[in-house]
């Protein structure tokens, strides 16, 4: 995201089921957009948070129907909400290892509001 965000933009990007805001667009969210550290999913101050990736060894990974899910309700919000501007990017497509011809069909269809990346 270049220039200054609005008060009414709000970032959707990728996290981690353990909500560690570490790397990528997630790190990008907590330093900029109030994405709070320990909370994997949904709003936080301006930024919103679809779960894409395990960290815990063990543990299965994240499949693309939670995705998916995860995406709907995301939608939902979003058209709940249509006087904030989302500011999408390519979740599950760098560091959660997802192809984005797995994760873009899901984005077919959005609000307005939802602006979705460049080739999205």
């Amino acid at each position: 995201m270049e220039g200054k965000k609005q008060p009414n933009q709000v970032f959707v990007f990728g996290s981690n089921r353990q909500g560690r805001h570490g790397k990528g667009a997630a790190y990008n969210a907590k330093r900029n957009w109030g994405a709070i550290q320990g909370q994997s999913s949904g709003r936080q101050g301006q930024s919103y948070a679809i779960i894409t990736k395990e960290l815990r060894e063990g543990w299965p990974p994240v499949t693309i129907q939670e995705v998916a899910y995860q995406i709907g309700f995301f939608l939902g919000y979003a058209k709940e909400h249509p006087d904030e501007t989302f500011i999408l990017t390519k979740i599950g497509c760098g560091l959660a290892g997802f192809k984005e011809e797995e994760i873009k069909p899901f984005f077919n269809w959005v609000p307005p509001n939802v602006k979705k990346p460049e080739g999205w």
